[in-house]
């Protein structure tokens, strides 16, 4: 990638755009350090550790066995509870980013 491609006086939409129409052959990576092993063997996972809260909703039979299925079937999920919020959260922050579009 020039170094011309992006400079500081460029929106942030201006900025995205650009970055969504690079291949991979045009990002540098030569300032970033190839991973190696010895990185992957001390690494730790850091997760959020957002503030929850217990509730009971009623969520019709297809739709909670979906959950618990696709959960199953995909461990690093952590449980159909987790995903289900996550589906949630992706959806709030889908309004929120968009909320001045309307």
């Amino acid at each position: 990638m020039s170094s011309n491609q992006f400079n500081p006086n460029m929106s942030l939409e201006e900025r995205e755009k650009k970055l969504v129409e690079m291949s991979d052959e045009d990002i540098d990576f030569s300032d970033i350090p190839e991973l190696d092993e010895a990185f992957f063997k001390n690494a730790k996972l850091v997760k959020r550790q957002p503030n929850t809260e217990a509730i009971s909703i009623r969520v019709d039979t297809e739709t909670l066995e979906w959950f618990r299925t696709t959960a199953k079937k995909h461990p690093e999920i952590r449980g159909y509870q987790t995903l289900i919020n996550d589906v949630l959260r992706t959806y709030v922050t889908h309004q929120i980013n968009n909320s001045g579009d309307s």
